[in-house]
């Protein structure tokens, strides 16, 4: 089975993550990762932690010579502001703090839309930094880390996924019609908030500088694609073992995510059967396959050999610098809500989060599909099952 767990406190010394279940052999391109993780750091509404922080993935273990050996991978992103934040995040008891910008730094005031408030309620906290710095989204840096791996293994696949921005707040972009896969992603990569959509880019940049000049944030919609997958992964036969289930806990699972869907989703909802259903066709060269992909390549729980299309919608940040109503957690006085520092618009992070989410969540049904102790024998299986299905 494979699977991934994170360690870290958004100001603490390091994120850490451990993979486990990946086979032997797996080529593993370092500098691959740690282009993800400033892809993740990058766009236009980032804040100011961000020019900071500057993460570099180190092995801790699991890889040696380039290639995974079938044992637990453990990767570590350190985290440069610790430094600054040696005393407020210290693992060792303190009777006080001898740095009185540390005492600032303890938090009573919950942001709405925030887990601080449920966070301390549940875990009996009377400062609330420590839900806030768990809650972060710093934490997905760990994330994209473990599905920028996932993304390697799923290569010798032939198997690609990708993220850009639809929309941030009212702006919504199309991309280009005739592009492939590969041109999106240039056009996407090469925008300041990774849109794949010029015009709506430029208007995209004027709703943050709108929203910072108001002291507000912006969220919004991100589209992940993945080309290559064969029909077949993920099962029917129980609710757990669906594809897209699992897809939509994990994405989710992301920081201020608060909707998903797949394909035409909430838009097929609204239209008849004849109008959304993907009809088929087969061509000895093609075998199987639909004339359009509404469905976004999801049908009963499983990959249908078309293009997986899932889209991600974003509310906005929580921390806003014109704060909203809130309460002192101790006194229960009414008082403006806490302030961290924060974006404006973490939308084209999302994006590249989505899409190593997705990509963990691809390989985890990939190595259940085809299994194998090493890589070769995984891409066995891979290449026999392939011949089954042309045989249909």
């Amino acid at each position: 089975m494979l699977r991934y767990l994170t360690a870290g406190e958004s100001h603490g010394r390091a994120l850490v993550t451990i993979v486990e279940g990946l086979p032997a052999g797996v080529p593993v391109d370092l500098a691959a990762i740690d282009r993800d993780l400033a892809r993740r750091q990058s766009g236009y509404g980032r804040g100011g932690r961000m020019k900071i922080e500057q993460d570099r993935v180190q092995v801790l273990s699991g890889i040696r010579h380039g290639k995974t050996l079938g044992s637990p991978v453990a990767l570590l992103v350190e985290n440069r502001d610790w430094l600054n934040w040696t005393e407020v995040m210290s693992p060792a008891p303190l009777e006080a703090y001898t740095d009185p910008r540390a005492a600032q730094k303890v938090r009573t005031r919950p942001r709405p839309g925030h887990a601080d408030l449920a966070g301390a309620l549940k875990y009996d906290h009377a400062d609330l930094r420590n839900v806030l710095e768990r809650a972060s989204a710093r934490e997905t840096a760990a994330r994209v880390a473990a599905g920028s791996l996932a993304k390697q293994y799923l290569a010798p696949f032939g198997i690609r996924v990708a993220g850009y921005v639809r929309s941030i707040g009212p702006v919504e972009a199309q991309p280009p019609a005739g592009l492939d896969l590969d041109g999106i992603v240039a056009r996407a990569e090469a925008s300041p908030v990774r849109c794949p959509d010029p015009a709506a880019s430029a208007r995209m940049v004027e709703e943050i500088d709108a929203a910072k000049r108001d002291g507000d944030s912006l969220g919004g919609v991100v589209e992940v694609v993945a080309a290559g997958l064969p029909p077949g992964l993920g099962s029917h036969v129980h609710w757990d073992r669906k594809l897209d289930g699992a897809l939509g806990a994990a994405l989710l699972s992301i920081q201020a995510a608060k909707g998903v869907e797949i394909g035409d989703g909430f838009l097929g909802a609204r239209r008849r059967g004849s109008e959304v259903h993907d009809e088929i066709g087969w061509s000895p060269d093609r075998g199987y396959f639909r004339y359009t992909n509404r469905a976004g390549g999801l049908e009963g729980g499983m990959t249908n050999g078309m293009d997986l299309v899932v889209r991600v919608a974003f509310k906005p940040i929580a921390t806003l610098y014109k704060p909203l109503r809130s309460v002192e957690i101790d006194t229960h006085v009414e008082a403006a809500a806490g302030i961290e520092r924060s974006d404006v618009c973490a939308v084209p992070a999302a994006a590249v989060i989505a899409e190593c989410v997705t990509a963990f969540e691809l390989a985890r049904f990939v190595a259940e599909k085809f299994g194998g102790d090493s890589l070769e024998e995984a891409l066995r299986n891979f290449r026999g099952y392939l011949e089954q299905i042309a045989r249909r």
